[in-house]
């Protein structure tokens, strides 16, 4: 049973920061995530807008920069930028009720399971980078580009045009929908994904093959996302792609 467990400690072991990276890296991680976090509540705020797409804007900042830092830098600064990200939710937990940086992630109809639809659905994210990262390497990038733009856009999307609502499943007793109209926006940005992801990590580059394959991966990415429990999509649309991609590839 521990052996289960080794390839995540030495996961941590080799990806912990270094005092000098926390010192140089994290005020830099730690203010691009509060800003990003700021920036969402504070257009809610002026504009209006629907905690979908508040939530959603953050949402993909974060999983945006994850990508790029991954890519461009290394598995440890990622690590770092999500310690950094961790401290600022706490910090909107902490803030509760009214405060613009809760209220951009604190979604209405959760009530009264605001604060734990915060909580799993980040907890899910790290879980799910977590274990990609230890069981897929490189592949998880591919859970990065279907979480982080894909699901991104489904929550907006069904939010504004989705008038074809099914019961999404749920762990609480809170009521969850989604929509055709965002799974059919997780299905074309998966393809998307897919094909980013085979550019820059399969050697054999593009094919009509790679095509086809990018087309059923996401066609399954798009089910998983439909039948995840409500606020566990983050995990299962990180490492479901990431396991296909690498089996495939």
């Amino acid at each position: 049973m521990i052996e289960i467990f080794e390839p995540f400690v030495e996961f941590f072991a080799d990806n912990f920061p270094t005092p000098t990276s926390l010192l140089l890296g994290g005020p830099p991680a730690f203010a691009w995530a509060y800003f990003a976090l700021w920036a969402a509540g504070s257009a809610k705020a002026k504009w209006k807008l629907k905690t979908g797409y508040s939530r959603k804007l953050f949402h993909f900042c974060i999983f945006a920069t994850a990508a790029v830092v991954q890519t461009a830098i290394g598995t440890p600064a990622l690590c770092l930028f999500g310690a950094m990200t961790t401290l600022v939710i706490l910090v909107a937990v902490w803030r509760g009720d009214g405060h613009p940086m809760y209220e951009a992630i604190a979604r209405e109809k959760d009530a009264p399971r605001r604060t734990y639809y915060i909580l799993v659905p980040y907890f899910a994210t790290f879980l799910g980078g977590v274990t990609s990262n230890v069981w897929f390497g490189s592949a998880a990038l591919v859970g990065y580009l279907v979480t982080g733009v894909g699901d991104a856009l489904a929550e907006p999307v069904g939010t504004k045009w989705g008038k074809h609502q099914y019961r999404a499943p749920t762990l609480t007793g809170v009521r969850a929908t989604r929509s055709l109209e965002g799974s059919s926006a997780v299905f074309i940005v998966s393809i998307g994904a897919f094909v980013v992801a085979t550019a820059l990590l399969d050697s054999d580059g593009f094919s009509a093959l790679m095509v086809v394959r990018s087309v059923l991966l996401a066609a399954i990415c798009t089910i998983v996302e439909a039948v995840s429990p409500h606020g566990w999509d983050n995990f299962t649309l990180q490492l479901i792609p990431a396991w296909m991609f690498a089996a495939t590839m």
